[in-house]
């Protein structure tokens, strides 16, 4: 458990991508689908499930992550990206309003920047701490 707090940036930008990657998957897998056959035009269960597990995943990613940065507005960054990619996944469950499917991009890849931003600026050593050279 300790391993994986103190590397929850790769953790987080390494869940974050496979994020991105089954989100731009998604409709191509659903186009091929279609032109096989046109039997099964629903969502398989697992498939769609994926997105909860990404997200709680990147939960704890960020949760670790920012309890070890220095960085006030990183701290704030990465849970809003958070929070717009779980409104994002659990509208797209409900159906609540209607938002075009590149939104969950945003989110995604704002993760994987600020959580490679993140390892590499702003983290604390055992030694010293990050200097905050953007704050």
């Amino acid at each position: 458990m300790i391993i994986l707090k103190q590397k929850s940036d790769i953790l987080g930008s390494f869940v974050s991508a496979l994020c991105l990657m089954h989100c731009i998957a998604t409709p191509f897998i659903f186009i091929a689908q279609t032109g096989m056959s046109a039997c099964c035009l629903k969502t398989p269960i697992w498939w769609s499930f994926i997105d909860l597990f990404f997200l709680v995943i990147s939960f704890f990613s960020i949760y670790w992550s920012t309890k070890l940065t220095k960085v006030k507005w990183m701290k704030f960054a990465l849970w809003i990206s958070w929070f717009l990619l779980f409104t994002v996944v659990i509208n797209e469950k409900i159906d609540l309003f209607y938002l075009p499917e590149v939104t969950i991009y945003i989110p995604a890849i704002a993760l994987v920047i600020l959580h490679i931003y993140n390892r590499k600026y702003c983290k604390c050593n055992v030694d010293s701490c990050c200097v905050n050279k953007i704050k």
